[in-house]
Formats: structure tokens, C-alpha cells, sequence
């Protein structure tokens, strides 16, 4: 059984789906802590309701971002797990920190990558008249959004959508496919090597694993 930690800033849907897969016995690993830069993340009281660990650490408290990567990672390797999981955290992560778990650091991402890095996904999508959106499952490397993606889900964008529509149509494919990418990555199906993501030994497309 992998050990997984959960990094988060938020509500945690996310990490309650990735509980419920894996009590359920649906990603052959189990979370073993959850880790919040903000100690009001409502994540932190699921992990406590699951009987986890819920660590919240306070950037305030540090020098400077670079202070407080160093005890982050002290308390995710507290714990040693074999995967890292970015949940709705919302923290710039400091080079060195993706260097020490890359390969070993998943993330998901409300936009269909390479479109729309960084904030306010569902907003652009809109403004520019997109006719899909959608949410990307991806290794995380130095550049901000910009691993090799494992798995996308695309949403329809209908013309009167507002943003908290489109956010909930994304959210509801995050939950599904956040959780699978964990389970082929906990049966060793899953690696990212020379750059790129790999399943099952084949080299994964730039929009990453296409169902047929």
C-alpha cells in the first residue's frame, strides 16, 4: 500500500474524493497526513473526521518562502510517503522543494493545459468565448503548470454559464480522474522520465492518457 500526503489550501473536494477512493480500495494507496498552509482550510477538518493527521503551517512564521519549503518538507518526510499530492494548494513551490519530489509529485489543474496556467481558469475560458473547459492531471516541475500531463477531462461551456457553473462542471470531472491518476501511479503504472509522462511503459501524449 503506497503512502500518499495531501497538500491544500481549501475546502479539500478534491482530497475528499482521493479519501473516499482510497477507503474504498480504489487506488491501491491510503493518505497517511494532510498538510495546509492555512489552518482555517476546512480540508484540515476532513483529514481530522478521517482520523489522519492535519498539519497546518503558517507562512507568517518564516523568513521567507525558501524557510518555510525547508519545514514543509521536513513534515511531509515526517510522514514518507512515496507520493506527494497537490489538492487546491495554492502555494508558489519553491525549486528546490519540486526538486526533491519530482516524479513522485502529482498536481491537478482547472484548465486544459497548456491553456490557462495559473489563476482564474474558468473566468478566461469564458471571456474568450471557449466552447469547452476542463481539468488537467499533471506532474509538477519548476514551471508553473507546465508538467507532463497524465489525464485531461473536457466540460462544455454553454453560452449563458457562469463561472461557479462551470467550476462545478470541472470540479465533478477533477473527482473522478484525481483519484484514478493516483491509482495507476500506486500500481507502479505510472512514471514520468526524460520529461515526459509514461503509462504502462508507452510514452503519454502532450494532452496526456486518450480514452478511446
Amino acid at each position: 500500500m503506497k503512502k500518499i500526503v495531501v497538500l491544500i489550501s481549501g475546502d479539500g473536494s478534491n482530497l475528499q474524493a482521493i479519501l473516499t477512493a482510497c477507503q474504498q480500495g480504489k487506488t491501491g494507496g491510503q493518505v497517511v497526513a494532510v498538510i495546509s498552509n492555512k489552518a482555517s482550510a476546512y480540508g484540515l477538518q476532513r483529514a481530522r473526521d478521517a482520523g489522519l493527521p492535519a498539519v497546518a503551517l503558517a507562512p507568517a512564521a518564516f523568513a521567507d518562502r525558501q524557510a518555510f519549503d525547508r519545514q514543509l518538507m521536513a513534515e511531509i518526510d515526517g510522514f514518507q510517503p512515496d507520493l506527494v499530492v497537490l489538492a487546491g494548494y495554492m502555494r508558489i513551490l519553491s525549486d528546490a522543494f519540486v526538486q526533491r519530489y519530482t516524479g513522485r509529485m502529482l498536481n491537478v489543474h482547472p484548465s486544459l493545459l497548456p491553456k490557462y496556467p495559473g489563476l482564474d481558469t474558468h473566468r478566461q475560458a469564458i471571456e474568450n468565448g471557449d466552447a469547452e473547459h476542463g481539468t488537467s492531471v499533471h506532474f509538477v516541475t519548476e514551471e508553473l503548470d507546465g508538467g507532463p500531463v497524465i489525464l485531461q477531462a473536457r466540460v462544455p461551456i454553454f453560452a449563458d454559464d457562469s463561472v461557479e457553473e462551470v467550476q462545478a462542471r470541472v470540479q465533478h470531472q477533477e473527482h473522478a480522474i484525481y483519484p484514478l491518476a493516483i491509482a495507476w501511479f500506486c500500481a507502479g503504472r505510472l512514471q514520468m522520465r526524460d520529461g515526459a509522462a509514461w503509462l504502462d511503459g508507452q510514452q503519454l501524449a502532450p494532452q496526456g492518457y486518450a480514452a478511446e
